[in-house]
């Protein structure tokens, strides 16, 4: 019978420090304790149940905000029946409103989906309503189609994706079209980089007297170079790209809570690539729902700057002890107290 502590150590050292169950299992061999991987597995899932209730109310409270940015990545998962693995994807929903001021704490939610199609963004963001940041996947499109039922939400589109097309173009040899791009979007994320931190109002008359004529140039770089770039060509699919996004581009020009691009959504995601490229794959859907819920709270402790592990057996042993489920959010992260 695992202490609350016992089963901290094994959930922040597998999803917080990448730790695989075996090899967790292979430290305390040598330490002359005998626990199977089953073991673990199984103090895994318990611990997941026990904390669902505090992962729900992580995801209802990011979801009562107005601006959210999303994100996806690939999970994958045993298929016992074939043999082999599936791909599962784990979508992350992220909060940070600190570069523009704001006071509501950072967190992300991520949610386990068999699949990567548009319904399943819907269906983790029903209720929520106002700007997703997004990077260019086609699949969020069905958030804004005239016939979508539920809050309205507007598409802020991501920089460093454009930026990304066209510094790979720069990586292969000489491409002075493509540099200019680069250069011109540089200049974008300069301001930003001054700016970050201040209100939203002030951010934003910043963008409109500095940032307008670069974005100004851009256009016009773009309009000249589209009508001369193979359109099947790197150069001409980069171009595309941008002109496709451009409104969702630029819609960190009407709102200065918006930033510039969706990486503080990437940076929560890291973390789950470590641990996929650790473990491998999930054993089944239900441990990739238990990645899910463990890897959230985890990833909120850090964006906090709370220990996971202190948090955790705190969070846990509150829970043996009976916390009420109507006090829940006493148990979120950011109100924790050591």
């Amino acid at each position: 019978m695992p202490t609350e502590a016992t089963v901290d150590h094994v959930l922040v050292s597998k999803y917080a420090d990448h730790l695989p169950l075996y090899r967790q299992a292979q430290i305390y061999s040598r330490q002359g304790v005998d626990l199977d991987r089953s073991t673990l597995a199984d103090w895994v899932s318990r611990g997941a149940f026990e904390l669902r209730p505090v992962y729900d109310a992580l995801m209802a409270d990011l979801k009562r905000s107005t601006k959210l940015f999303m994100d996806d990545t690939r999970a994958p998962v045993l298929d016992p029946g074939a043999r082999k693995t599936k791909t599962g994807y784990l979508w992350a929903l992220a909060r940070d409103d600190r570069p523009w001021g704001g006071t509501a704490p950072p967190g992300v939610v991520f949610t386990y989906a068999p699949g990567r199609g548009g319904q399943h963004a819907e269906r983790i963001l029903q209720g929520f309503g106002g700007i997703l940041q997004v990077d260019g996947y086609a699949g969020y499109n069905r958030l804004i189609a005239a016939d979508r039922i539920g809050p309205g939400i507007q598409l802020a589109y991501c920089w460093a994706h454009a930026c990304r097309k066209l510094i790979e173009i720069t990586c292969t040899g000489p491409a002075p079209i493509a540099e200019e791009g680069v250069a011109l979007i540089r200049d974008l994320y300069a301001i930003e980089a001054e700016i970050r931190g201040n209100d939203p109002v002030t951010r934003l008359s910043a963008r409109q007297g500095r940032s307008a004529p670069i974005l100004t140039r851009i256009d016009d770089w773009l309009t000249h170079h589209r009508t001369r770039a193979s359109a099947k060509s790197p150069l001409g699919e980069a171009l595309a790209y941008i002109a496709k996004y451009r409104d969702g581009l630029g819609r960190f020009m009407t709102d200065g809570r918006v930033e510039i691009d969706n990486n503080t959504v990437e940076r929560t995601i890291r973390p789950i690539a470590l641990n996929r490229k650790n473990a491998l794959f999930a054993g089944h859907d239900g441990g990739a729902e238990n990645w899910a819920v463990i890897a959230s709270l985890i990833e909120t402790c850090k964006m906090n700057g709370v220990d996971p592990h202190a948090w955790m057996s705190a969070a846990l042993t509150a829970i043996v002890q009976g916390h009420k489920q109507s006090q829940i959010d006493d148990l979120l992260p950011w109100n924790f107290v050591s």
